[in-house]
């Protein structure tokens, strides 16, 4: 096997293992910043056997022994090895090399609250939302800071300082390396969900630079979605959100012109969309509403996509059920957004003077004054009633408003045309 093939087959063994190794690591050293470093010691020497030896039978189980044997060289170093020694020996002393899946077998039983664990870890409200993203995607997606980076659009360094400073941050708030129990962890939950779909958020709508979608995260966030319902299978939102991702990620690639530019749902051509996820999404979201809890706002995000999903053309889409959708999505999840939503929505059903209604009661919000789609919606509703002035002026504003470059160009285009 040549080296490149060795190193990208370390490469998908890191991408795949790193998450259960660095959980591993982190309840036995209690610190994630310092297992993570013992974790990438491990690549590092995988780096250098492996190569010259092969890949061994079980990589997870190697990498893990490894980083476990330079955390007893750290604390032999540090004077500490006695005061921890009852605590790691139970799993390296006597081991060799070959015995790397027996020990393996050993991290299966606690690897699923390891995870979950790591997961609620990196998404604790302790931290800001930002640095919660990007240490996700650090420690659970096993992306490297320059990827997380050119996915959002963050200089390298200041990625690097805020993961570096949400460490220290966990760290000196003391959080435990735990799963919340109980009410704790319904009160917990939310955090990840919020991280996991902001993440699929800015892969499926990019917030600013030349390319509408980053495909990528929104695969990250996926996969980070189906290990916590593999995790947490009696948790109906999970179900809601796993369903939500992949219904909207079914869209994709029917989202974007050859040209790159966006093609707006009722112009999207459906034979171009992912059925698989399609059936995906909407499996997922029968075995949410199956679990008998009520339901939370990404179910209901979700109910709202399948309702896209299962029109075989725009015109058969049910637009007075979301509208109503929306509406109980409101009584759970309050948002301008959401009652932004749910104006399209009741302007499809019901007519544009009735949306334009619904959306003018919203002018004044302030959280929307600078949300690009308040004036795009206005705009749009504007147009299809004749008022064609009034609405080159919000599809001009609406442009003037985001950072994306092809909705800025969509936008000043259905100025010039309305």
């Amino acid at each position: 096997m040549s080296d490149d093939t060795v190193h990208r087959s370390i490469e998908t063994v890191w991408r795949i293992e790193s998450p259960k190794v660095i959980a591993a690591l982190t309840r036995k050293v209690g610190d994630v910043g310092l297992a993570e470093d013992l974790a990438q010691e491990a690549l590092l020497a995988a780096l250098e056997q492996w190569p010259r030896d092969g890949v061994p039978q079980n990589p997870g189980g190697w990498l893990t022994a490894v980083a476990k044997r330079k955390a007893i060289d750290l604390w032999r170093r540090e004077g500490r090895f006695a005061e921890r020694e009852g605590e790691i020996t139970r799993d390296l002393e006597g081991q060799q090399e070959q015995e790397a899946e027996s020990i393996d077998a050993r991290l299966d039983d606690p690897v699923g609250d390891d995870l979950l664990g790591l997961i609620f870890m990196s998404c604790h409200p302790v931290l800001a939302v930002e640095a919660r993203v990007a240490l996700t995607l650090r420690l659970l997606g096993g992306l490297a800071t320059p990827e997380i980076a050119r996915a959002f659009l963050v200089p390298e360094p200041t990625l690097a300082q805020r993961i570096v400073r949400a460490k220290r941050t966990l760290s000196e708030a003391r959080v435990p390396f735990e799963v919340p129990r109980g009410e704790a962890l319904h009160e917990r939950l939310p955090s990840v969900l919020e991280v996991i779909y902001l993440i699929f958020n800015e892969g499926y709508a990019a917030t600013a630079g030349d390319d509408l979608t980053r495909p990528g995260l929104c695969d990250e966030a996926m996969r980070l979605g189906r290990v916590l319902v593999g995790l947490m299978p009696g948790e109906s939102e999970v179900h809601g959100l796993i369903a939500l991702m992949e219904l909207q990620a079914s869209r994709l690639q029917a989202r974007v012109s050859p040209s790159g530019a966006p093609v707006l749902l009722l112009d999207q051509d459906r034979s171009r969309w992912d059925f698989l996820l399609v059936r995906r999404g909407l499996a997922a979201l029968d075995e949410a509403v199956r679990l008998g809890a009520p339901l939370g706002p990404y179910t209901l995000q979700a109910a709202i996509a399948a309702c896209h999903a299962r029109a075989r053309t725009a015109g058969e889409t049910d637009w007075a059920q979301i509208a109503a959708l929306y509406d109980a999505l409101a009584q759970v999840s309050p948002s301008p957004v959401v009652e932004l939503n749910q104006a399209v929505a009741i302007g499809m059903a019901f007519g544009p003077a009735a949306g334009l209604e619904a959306v003018d009661r919203l002018m004044e919000e302030k959280v929307l004054q600078t949300y690009h789609l308040l004036p795009a919606v206005r705009g749009d509703l504007l147009a299809k009633l004749g008022r064609t002035e009034e609405a080159r002026t919000e599809f001009a504003r609406a442009a003037s408003l985001t950072s994306n470059v092809q909705e800025r160009k969509l936008l000043l285009e259905r100025a010039a045309h309305a």
